[in-house]
């Protein structure tokens, strides 16, 4: 932990880097307090600003970063929903700003990544824990078994409910921090009691991921640790030891999952459902249903889409024409983010996000 917090470098760097520090942190919460973060290290980075550290912004790497934000912006010009493209715009800046901030700012992000990584693995994991708190608290206070940890009251999104986090971003932020700590297990040669601690945090992180429920994380979290690992991270003596151990462990949560009535339900009952098709009086129509529709919308216009902000409102006209009332009235987008650049800013958005 010392080193998270004693780093040796100049003052206005280490204020640079309890700035990024604190930002990881406050990821998964709500976006008030990183980007207040954000305008603070923006701030500073002007104050500090010194023209002979200035590294090269006008480059290919920066550009590719930067383009989800282009995209939005040009693909305003042909939209039919201003106001939303505008709100997009918002959501997008942050896209805009942090190549540029680092390009600016002196500090070297290579040289605290291990210390910045570490902070946020280890601020993902005490988020889990305090989910976990909330809801057990929740579980004894209204007199009910401990086993309704596992009902859908207190999974998905109803976990992730007190920080008010979309239960899939949270996931997604786990399962970086989770591959973070492991990698770090299989490559470094750490002291028993850093071991311990790094293993203990990566049951809970586990744990927190498989009570979010999302299958898309989960499912690519499993082929991460099970494939990508043991090929690009474990030594040829240490593999077959290491995809044995895994390949159990991944076994053990499956089988887990499968005697858990609501997990089951999450995870393999919602995946067909969202594979089949429609039937009257569904409260929400299946995913492969409404992703037809985007795809008959983007066969209409292929190259440039329809413009910013207008995916909601397309789709909800044409949810309403064929009768998916539920999928209306929710405002439920294409559920699937390469459909989604597809129908806002057509072929070149698309290109310009896979770039990234």
């Amino acid at each position: 932990m010392r080193e998270l917090l004693l780093i040796k470098d100049t003052l206005a760097n280490k204020i640079s880097y309890f700035h990024l520090m604190l930002f990881l942190l406050s990821l998964p919460f709500d976006r008030f307090y990183n980007h207040l973060i954000l305008i603070s290290l923006t701030v500073h980075t002007i104050i500090h600003f010194n023209k002979n550290a200035v590294k090269p912004f006008f480059t290919w790497r920066v550009l590719a970063l930067q383009s989800v934000f282009f995209v939005t912006l040009l693909s305003t010009i042909y939209t039919s929903n201003y106001s939303q493209a505008f709100t997009e715009w918002g959501l997008d800046i942050p896209v805009l700003l942090f190549p540029l901030l680092f390009c600016f700012n002196q500090l070297d992000l290579k040289k605290y990544r291990p210390q910045l990584l570490t902070a946020f693995a280890l601020g993902c994991t005490a988020t889990i824990l305090y989910l976990y708190t909330d809801a057990f608290v929740t579980i004894l206070y209204y007199g009910m078994p401990i086993t309704n940890i596992l009902s859908p009251a207190f999974t998905n999104h109803n976990f992730a409910q007190p920080i008010d986090i979309h239960a899939t971003f949270f996931s997604l932020q786990i399962a970086l921090s989770l591959i973070y700590l492991l990698s770090r297990l299989i490559r470094e040669r750490l002291s028993l009691k850093t071991q311990i601690f790094y293993t203990f945090c990566c049951v809970v992180l586990s744990a927190g991921i498989i009570q979010l429920s999302s299958k898309s994380i989960l499912i690519t979290l499993f082929l991460v640790v099970n494939i990508a690992f043991p090929y690009f991270l474990v030594r040829v003596e240490q593999r077959r030891r290491y995809i044995m151990v895994s390949v159990f462990i991944s076994c053990l949560a499956i089988i887990g999952i499968f005697n858990s009535r609501a997990f089951k339900d999450r995870y393999w009952g919602q995946l067909k459902e969202d594979f089949s098709p429609s039937f009257a009086g569904q409260s929400v129509q299946p995913r492969l249903e409404r992703w037809k529709i985007a795809g008959e919308l983007i066969s209409k216009s292929p190259l440039i889409g329809y413009g910013a902000g207008t995916e909601v409102a397309i789709l909800g006209d044409r949810f309403f024409e064929r009768r998916f009332y539920s999928s209306y009235l929710h405002h439920l987008n294409s559920h699937n983010q390469y459909l989604s650049f597809l129908l806002k800013s057509g072929i070149w958005g698309l290109a310009a996000y896979g770039a990234t």
